[in-house]
């Protein structure tokens, strides 16, 4: 390969407001694109998901990836060494395999039902007004209600859990690198830490019907986890939760806005609710890429990358590639096969996938069984972010049916 590949700015201000025109660029120029020192960009659907499987790319990254405009903090993993996401076989599998068993199917039906209740509970004040805003109305608070019900976070302490949730999330997502004005999350992921070991001492002592009181449960029967693993995949669930489930239901809703035949037809056939769900998470992916490290030598699109290389995969991106998509940009509530790559893929493949899903369908389900009227009430005003992708406002006028 001769010749330099085109350069990637993570906080370049187009990138920030709509970043699918630079995308497209990108893609069409090359498959792997430079980032910094020691860092790369990979833009098309096959390397993407490719190295998303590839156990030569992992997670344990080196201690120096400063980029001109970025500085490096402190790495808030250090606080939660070992949420799943961010180690690797066997303790890996060992993890995954302890937390997927407090998260069930009677568990994702007993939250589904939760869901619905909340949603018709929303939808109340909105149909009354003729008006809501699908992230402050909706998607916030039921998000809200389904993680702290799920890990059982009292009703007076679930304020402050939630703001110092979303604080470490929008910190978190920037992983490997630290926006000066976002800052790296520590102080966060200590408070919620504190706070979870709290909750953990609370249920052994006396359970409940919630996720922290199966997990202390079944670890002091196994010793599968540790009391530190249990505290720090808690955590984890607060900031991993919050921010990809509120911006996938309402970017959703604001591309079935966009795209009006496609919202009447969901309409008209509410069959297509499980292809609805995995398009919608395809056409608009709440967190654009995620950072993975070369352990050794790696090929990508010719180009032979050395071990200790920072990799930028680019989910949105490969999402809209046209050699996996037809007609990518445009949505499809009907589109088969889809294999997105939003929820990741390989051993990292999002633990809460089936409840998300849940949320989604049985969020959009009630909205359109409630409401004879789904229509924009002003521009949804986007949340400039490097990372995740999503809305501070989607304004939505509704009718009662």
């Amino acid at each position: 390969m001769s010749g330099l590949p085109p350069k990637f700015d993570a906080l370049d201000r187009e990138l920030l407001v709509d970043p699918y025109p630079v995308y497209t660029r990108l893609r069409e120029e090359s498959a792997l694109c430079r980032g910094g020192p020691a860092t790369w960009v990979v833009t098309r659907y096959a390397e993407v998901s490719a190295l998303l499987r590839d156990s030569r790319v992992g997670h344990e990254f080196p201690e120096r990836l400063g980029r001109p405009d970025m500085v490096l903090g402190t790495q808030p993993n250090f606080e939660l060494p070992t949420i799943v996401s961010a180690i690797e076989p066997p303790a890996h599998t060992r993890v995954r395999g302890a937390l997927s068993q407090a998260l069930t199917p009677p568990v994702v039906r007993r939250m589904t039902a939760l869901i619905e209740r909340t949603v018709h509970e929303l939808l109340e004040p909105a149909l009354q007004r003729g008006s809501f805003d699908a992230v402050t109305d909706l998607a916030f608070p039921l998000q809200t209600a389904l993680t702290c019900t799920l890990v059982g976070v009292p009703e007076e302490d679930r304020a402050e859990v939630t703001r110092y949730g979303v604080e470490l999330g929008r910190s978190l997502i920037l992983f490997p690198f630290v926006s000066p004005e976002l800052g790296n999350g520590v102080p966060q992921a200590r408070w919620l830490r504190e706070y979870v070991t709290g909750l953990v001492r609370a249920r052994r002592a006396k359970p409940k019907d919630d996720l922290v009181s199966t997990l202390v449960t079944n670890a002091d029967r196994t010793g599968e986890l540790s009391d530190d693993e249990i505290v720090d995949n808690v955590v984890f669930l607060f900031f991993a939760g919050f921010e990809t489930s509120i911006h996938v239901l309402a970017s959703g809703i604001a591309a079935l806005l966009a795209f009006p035949d496609q919202l009447g037809r969901l309409r008209e056939d509410l069959s297509l609710m499980p292809t609805a769900v995995e398009e919608l998470a395809r056409y608009d992916a709440p967190i654009q890429w995620i950072a993975r490290v070369t352990k050794e030598p790696v090929e990508i699109a010719g180009r032979t990358l050395r071990g200790e290389r920072v990799l930028l995969l680019l989910l949105a991106s490969a999402n809209r590639d046209p050699r996996q998509f037809p007609d990518p940009d445009r949505l499809d509530v009907g589109r088969k096969p889809n294999g997105h790559l939003s929820f990741g893929a390989g051993i990292h493949r999002c633990m809460g996938l089936h409840l998300g899903r849940a949320q989604v369908s049985t969020s959009l389900r009630v909205l359109l069984e409630r409401c004879s009227r789904l229509e924009p009430a002003g521009e949804p005003v986007v949340r400039p972010h490097p990372n995740l992708r999503g809305y501070s406002a989607v304004p939505v006028a509704v009718r009662a049916a």
